[in-house]
């Protein structure tokens, strides 16, 4: 029986002038690759903007959250339920505290930021609330004693929501709380070398008076543009275990390949509004192992006249290369991109991923196969 399951998107994006991930200096993240300096968006840009997305289309509710005021989510909740300010902080913080997970700096944060579903916050206040009347008169160490008979780690580890079954969680003190991620994402790296630019701007204060000039402030962002080469793969398999139904995994992969696929990290988006969607997206299901194929990159695309139709063609290229050497042989392989009206590089990119098709059929098309597998390989029966 195949045990594993990988889904792998390869996406080809343009970006205009913009600087959507910046570095500590304001620069956009850059990357040397094959020799050349490269732009790059981190993983972890991309991730946020993945979740982000996720509430256009999922309720709120039934998402994780990721802070550091795990004790003040759960005072704001209890209040929310009618209980007086001072007894929910003090419970809130007890509550908390049976995680014995290490304080932050303020009493009421923890150490590091902590990843945990909405739902799970309603299943600790539902059964707070069933007793909060005998805990509202206990004294720091008989609160203490009786809100660990509630076993918050156990709700907890049970009962994530997608994202958290997507992206995984690790928590240093309780490992026994850890979530192995069912995705990875790479860095998107540009498929070509590039070239910072500044802009230099100035601003009019519209109220200076009439023996006032020049601008009421100068300053200057730095910025370039690209085509991104994007790779993300999901584990089918991880997915499952995480979720612990597979009706719900193979809705998770949906709302993750639409959500990565349209999402953008959101840095100078007023100021550049670089929003564009992707050009070309493949999906490749296998069973043997995700594969990355940044390779076909590692040297870098040079046009003048484009660099988007050349990458499309390279990918396909390295496509056709790996099946043959390799011997590839995916369960599925398509893709939906814009017309390549070059001839030569058209017949590449059908020959790697077949004729285009709208973005939505990829997606069922994706759903399906999943499906199918699952049911196969006995992993859970899908209803």
């Amino acid at each position: 029986m195949n045990k594993h399951l990988y889904v792998d998107l390869h996406i080809l994006q343009d970006i205009p002038p913009s600087n959507i991930n910046r570095d500590d200096n304001g620069t956009p993240k850059q990357a040397i690759y094959g020799g050349a300096n490269r732009l790059r968006v981190s993983s972890q840009a991309w991730k946020r903007a993945t979740r982000l997305a996720f509430r256009d289309s999922i309720d709120q509710s039934e998402l994780g959250v990721r802070t550091r005021q795990f004790g003040r989510m759960l005072s704001d909740e209890l209040q929310k339920q009618g209980v007086d300010a001072s007894v929910a902080d003090r419970v809130a913080r007890a509550t908390a505290g049976s995680l014995d997970i290490t304080a932050g700096k303020k009493e009421t944060n923890l150490a590091y930021l902590f990843f945990f579903s909405r739902p799970q916050v309603a299943e600790i206040i539902r059964q707070i609330m069933t007793q909060i009347d005998v805990l509202a008169d206990l004294d720091s160490k008989e609160l203490a004693a009786q809100v660990a008979t509630i076993n918050v780690r156990e709700i907890l580890g049970q009962g994530h929501s997608i994202d958290v079954a997507l992206f995984g969680r690790m928590v240093a003190d309780l490992p026994d709380l850890n979530v192995d991620a069912a995705v990875q994402v790479a860095h998107a790296l540009s498929t070509h070398a590039t070239q910072t630019d500044f802009d230099y701007f100035t601003a009019v204060d519209d109220v200076q008076g009439a023996d006032e000039t020049g601008a009421g402030m100068i300053s200057s962002v730095e910025f370039n543009s690209a085509t991104l080469y994007r790779y993300a793969t999901v584990g089918i398999h991880q997915l499952v275990d995480n979720l612990t139904d597979p009706d719900a995994a193979v809705s998770a992969l949906e709302e993750f390949v639409k959500g990565f696929t349209l999402s953008m990290p959101a840095g100078y988006t007023t100021s550049f509004a670089p929003r564009t969607r992707p050009g070309f997206v493949a999906i490749v299901v296998r069973e043997d192992q995700p594969v990355n194929m940044v390779s076909a990159f590692e040297k870098p695309i040079n046009s003048d006249k484009g660099t988007f139709e050349k990458s499309v063609a390279a990918l396909a290229d390295l496509v056709n290369e790996e099946t043959v050497r390799w011997g590839d042989t995916p369960l599925f392989s398509e893709a939906s991109y814009r017309d390549i009206p070059d001839a030569g590089f058209a017949a590449i990119v059908s020959q790697a991923f077949g004729s285009s098709v709208v973005f939505d059929d990829l997606v069922t098309s994706v759903d399906q196969v999943v499906r199918d597998w699952l049911q196969a390989n006995g992993r859970i029966e899908i209803r």
